[in-house]
């Protein structure tokens, strides 16, 4: 399936070149000092490419075999994969999937056994009997690849409505998270990783797997509780009412119609029969309401005092960081830090004072009486001096300074009649054409 996927994608520019290929695909030296050239090109060509295989699939695990099978090219495989592997390995991009799931401090034998153990039990038992290399069936974790899936799941977790739930059915989860996770096992390694990171926290509970998680990428989970388990009961009853309300709502409506059909037959009693079956389902969904709001309101009363118990954290934390902002602030210090500052101010102003009488001092050669009266004699002389005026004229200005307009006339003369018009008009033709 890996390989028909692949196909699919755009190889490498090398993919063509038969010559090239051919080294690429052949096997490593034992030593890398033999050919450190040939071996770092190797290196960099099938790391990337064995890290973009698993991206693009939607995995976050490979095993040697599938990975052959991937990259068949003209009936060859690649002689070199297992080396390619075993140096991912030391570098720490990829991790051996048993030690991946041991390494969680959690409940993961209860729910990931059969998938996450047997076949790396292989690789255990192989290297304790003293053989070497990556086995076929061998399946390792991509370190890179599972930390963005366990992203990806959180994300989507609190994007969706069942966040608003503290805890959600393992089931449930997995669900929601099949668009994200290729298959179940890609999934359980994700959730893994949460509960490395304590960003979920997952209980086996009665056969059944409740996951909680944290209301904040960077806060850690606490461990399933007691109220998390009522919560988890609460909300599996709340479930098991609404489908059971809804079979008995589709019950009654069939008993009503079969009513309908029978009274059209003339079926009187069996009419009678169907309408007391609908009754009792009616009834049973009255009852079922009733359990259900209770359930709901008990919800709601667990939900805000979670809430406020988030809230009075909030409270206590900020106090926590205001006390600590504030634990070398006295009143104390503060008023003999005003006296500090005040002082200095009046340190200022006497260095002020002292540099003014300085410039006096400085000064004090110069007779100041002196200074005054020559002050006094320049400011006589500007006052008796005559300003710089024009000239003024000497001839007399006359009496009439405009000469008199003419007298208009008291009335404007006759306009010419039109027999006079026409006469003018005649004598301007007779003169111009003599």
């Amino acid at each position: 399936m890996l390989s028909q996927e692949f196909s699919e994608m755009a190889f490498p520019r090398e993919w063509d070149d038969d010559e090239r290929m051919a080294v690429l695909f052949s096997a490593f030296k034992q030593n890398r000092d033999v050919n450190p050239l040939d071996w770092d090109s190797k290196m960099k060509f099938w790391t990337p490419l064995i890290l973009d295989v698993a991206k693009q699939k939607g995995v976050v695990w490979v095993t040697l075999n599938e990975l052959k099978e991937t990259f068949r090219r003209k009936g060859s495989v690649p002689l070199g994969l297992g080396t390619v592997l075993e140096s991912m390995i030391r570098q720490g991009a990829l991790r051996c999937e048993s030690d991946f799931v041991t390494s969680v401090e959690s409940g993961w034998i209860s729910w990931g056994l059969d998938l996450l153990l047997v076949k790396p039990l292989k690789w255990t038992f192989s290297t304790m009997m003293g053989s070497s290399g990556v086995q076929p069936e061998d399946s390792f974790v991509v370190k890179q690849l599972v930390k963005e899936k366990a992203d990806e799941v959180y994300h989507l977790f609190q994007d969706s409505s069942l966040s608003t739930h503290p805890v959600v059915p393992f089931s449930e989860l997995q669900s929601l998270c099949n668009t994200t996770c290729q298959d179940e096992k890609t999934f359980k390694l994700a959730m893994l990783q949460l509960q490395a990171e304590k960003r979920a926290a997952v209980l086996d509970y009665k056969g059944e797997k409740i996951v909680k998680f944290t209301r904040t990428p960077k806060a850690k989970v606490a461990s399933l509780n007691d109220v998390d388990i009522g919560v988890y009961q609460l909300m599996k009853s709340e479930k098991l009412l609404s489908e059971r309300m809804e079979l008995l709502s589709k019950e009654a409506e069939r008993c009503k119609e079969e009513a309908r059909c029978h009274v059209k037959n003339g079926k009187q009693k069996l009419a009678l029969r169907s309408l007391r079956a609908k009754k009792r389902a009616e009834k049973q969904i009255d009852g079922f309401h009733l359990k259900l709001d209770t359930i709901q309101a008990i919800l709601d009363r667990i939900y805000s005092a979670q809430t406020d118990t988030t809230v009075t954290d909030a409270y206590q934390a900020g106090l926590g960081a205001l006390k600590l902002a504030m634990k070398d602030v006295t009143v104390e210090k503060t008023e003999n830090l005003m006296d500090q500052i005040q002082e200095m101010c009046d340190t200022q102003e006497d260095i002020n004072r002292t540099l003014a009488s300085l410039g006096t001092e400085l000064s004090g050669d110069t007779d100041m009486d002196e200074l005054e009266q020559e002050l006094d004699y320049i400011l006589e002389n500007a006052e008796m001096q005559p300003a710089d005026l024009p000239e003024v004229p000497i001839k007399p200005l006359p009496s009439e300074p405009f000469p008199a307009l003419p007298d208009l006339p008291e009335s404007l003369p006759e306009l010419p009649s039109d027999s006079t018009k026409e006469k003018n008009k005649y004598a301007l033709e007779e003169g111009y054409h003599g």
